[in-house]
């Protein structure tokens, strides 16, 4: 299971309708208290991917990250950022970074590999 978290609605939800529409079971967080919030359900347990933009209010993409993998250790992360520039923040850290925009080819094709590769400790 996939879990997209943008404080964007309509960007995540059109990703995940694009990830639906390739037979992938997403559920998506407007937020990072959000996200959190969902990976503590236990309908959610079967996250093994987050995909989650760089930028959103009161929490940085790097930050995020590394507050995801305390909880979860070994979730598969895909972060996407308009700025090329950001990639640099997550230098060091095992995660997948695209740029803004990203095909929706593109997208099916990471997702699948990256949940499918996933190593999570549940």
């Amino acid at each position: 299971m996939i879990l997209v978290v943008d404080d964007n609605q309509v960007q995540a939800l059109t990703r995940k309708a694009i990830l639906n529409r390739a037979g992938l079971e997403v559920r998506t967080a407007y937020s990072a208290d959000a996200a959190f919030d969902a990976l503590e359900t236990d309908e959610n347990r079967e996250i093994n991917l987050v995909i989650t933009d760089h930028i959103m209010p009161g929490e940085s993409g790097h930050h995020f990250v590394e507050r995801l993998w305390e909880r979860r250790a070994g979730l598969s992360v895909m972060v996407l950022s308009g700025l090329a520039e950001a990639e640099a923040d997550y230098e060091g850290l095992d995660v997948t970074f695209r740029c803004k925009p990203i095909l929706p080819s593109d997208l099916v094709a990471l997702a699948t590999k990256l949940s499918k590769n996933a190593t999570a400790k549940l």
